[in-house]
């Protein structure tokens, strides 16, 4: 339903940080998003490179990035939104996800306030749950970066 242009425009994530590549089912409390896994993922560079498996915490990231779109969509001013990750409960890693595997993400929704949502989901891969977790999500208001000015240097006089 949603290609990786629409989620462009929905998440601020961006390579390398992207882990979703398409959402291909969305209703009104449950999506699920793809994320296609290569061998060209830049943490397969030093994560066990002799044994090259998708990182745990990056898998639940892949979940929280697939909540957020559900959450962002439904928000008309998203643009000025993030949707932070806030808590990580009851997450369980089944088994490895290599490279050439497709991530199927399925995340439901079970508690949305003004500010705060709490999903559960799975992921697996050629139908086998390869992870599971619950995540809180916090709705804030996106922040001008910060940049600070440098002190200037001053040099002693002679």
């Amino acid at each position: 339903m949603l290609d990786i242009q629409a989620i462009r425009d929905i998440l601020p994530h961006r390579y390398p940080m992207l882990l979703v590549d398409r959402i291909v089912e969305l209703e009104p409390d449950r999506i699920v998003g793809i994320k296609n896994v290569t061998l060209n993922e830049p943490f397969f560079v030093g994560h066990f490179p002799d044994f090259p498996v998708m990182p745990g915490v990056l898998i639940v990231e892949a979940m929280a990035q697939v909540a957020g779109v559900l959450v962002l969509q439904r928000i008309p001013d998203r643009h000025k939104k993030l949707v932070l990750l806030a808590a990580i409960e009851q997450a369980r890693f089944r088994r490895p996800v290599l490279p050439g595997d497709q991530l199927r993400i399925e995340m439901k929704l079970a508690r949305l306030k003004a500010t705060v949502a709490k999903m559960y989901g799975t992921a697996s891969v050629d139908g086998r749950v390869v992870a599971e977790a619950q995540v809180m999500c916090k709705l804030a208001e996106k922040q001008p970066a910060l940049i600070e000015e440098p002190e200037p240097v001053v040099e002693p006089a002679s």
